[in-house]
């Protein structure tokens, strides 16, 4: 990544404008020449460079193309800058990878989060600010599930419990959450105590056998292994009505993909993927109709920086219990997805399903 390279993007070094960058060490080049793209992230977490808008840097960057100019480098980040901070182990929808290795715990996503702990897109076309715009989020979604008194709802990772919540209290729905996180499944639990909720530790591949009238993955599938998608949307079928709806709301690329790239592999999502669209229809049509799909990049975009606010606001607080480096690391992963979403390189996508499919056997 030279001078010259930058320049095309309006990016200079040591410049001073909000998106030029800053070196702090002589071995930054030779680093991102060796390493690439993990260099790259890595090197912003060792404090190697500075940037006071990372967001605009990267949405330059490949808004110009540059992307396209050093492929070697460059390629692998826009398949993969939309995934989640605390990541999961591949295919389980609820253990924290990173928890365990940075003691990220409640108190981080407490801090940066809403009142209903959504760690997934708001709809900011129904919201002036993050509360506003995730609780608009979890009424559309359940308008798009017809939810009526009564119905039994499964919710796949289900996360801190907020959207169980919603809909047990909003639509009088009897609500099962499965996490693979301990502590999600704890605070969730207290959280919805009294309510006609159970919070169940488990992954897809152990779903109940009950059948449901509705059921919602909010950013459950971004955990799921490219070679295992069939055998999620196989799962989900089994425990759906025959008349029911499925809900799936998951982040994607733009191009045909089947890693996130190394930077995200290594520190936020392993063995994750985020698929074309090509893929994604693929995967379902055996097992589902596909009723109605949404892009909601634009709203992903101003979800995380909402969450970078956030955080940086309530750092003060957070440093006391978790290192600049950690810090350094969110800083990266939610202006870099945001610069990606605004690129148009990543997309949200929220797709209506219900049971269809080409004669396979569920």
């Amino acid at each position: 990544m030279g001078k010259n390279l930058l320049q095309k993007a309006d990016i200079q070094i040591e410049g001073i404008r909000p998106w030029d960058i800053r070196i702090r060490h002589h071995g930054f080049f030779k680093r991102i020449m060796l390493q690439g793209l993990l260099g790259l992230g890595e090197s912003y977490m060792d404090g190697w460079w500075e940037c006071d808008r990372l967001d605009i840097f990267i949405y330059k960057f490949l808004a110009h193309k540059l992307d396209e100019a050093v492929p070697g480098y460059y390629s692998d980040i826009m398949m993969g800058l939309s995934g989640k901070i605390l990541s999961r182990k591949s295919d389980d929808c609820g253990c924290s990878a990173l928890e365990k290795e940075y003691g990220i715990g409640y108190d981080v996503f407490a801090h940066m989060l809403d009142p209903y702990m959504q760690f997934s897109c708001g709809y900011w076309r129904a919201g002036a600010t993050l509360a506003e715009a995730q609780e608009a989020k979890l009424k559309m979604v359940c308008e798009k599930l017809q939810l009526a008194p009564g119905m039994r709802v499964l919710d796949i990772g289900c996360g801190w419990g907020g959207t169980a919540e919603y809909m047990a209290r909003h639509y009088d729905v009897y609500v099962e959450g499965i996490t693979n996180s301990t502590e999600e499944q704890k605070v969730a639990q207290s959280r919805c105590q009294g309510l006609d909720i159970t919070i169940m530790l488990e992954d897809y591949q152990d779903l109940p056998d009950d059948k449901f009238d509705r059921i919602i993955a909010l950013g459950a599938l971004e955990y799921v292994e490219l070679k295992n998608y069939q055998n999620f949307f196989k799962a989900v079928a089994r425990s759906l009505k025959p008349d029911g709806l499925f809900l799936l709301h998951s982040t994607g690329s733009t191009q045909l993909v089947n890693h996130v790239g190394p930077w995200l592999n290594k520190y936020i999502f392993p063995n994750g993927c985020l698929p074309s669209g090509q893929q994604l229809v693929q995967s379902i049509e055996p097992y589902f109709k596909i009723e109605d799909w949404d892009n909601l990049g634009t709203d992903y975009d101003k979800t995380l920086m909402s969450w970078f606010e956030k955080i940086n606001e309530s750092w003060p607080a957070l440093s006391m219990n978790h290192s600049p480096k950690l810090k350094r690391m969110l800083d990266y992963y939610l202006c870099s997805g945001a610069g990606f979403f605004r690129a148009g390189k990543i997309q949200l996508r929220q797709i209506l399903l219900c049971i269809g499919g080409d004669g396979k056997t569920i």
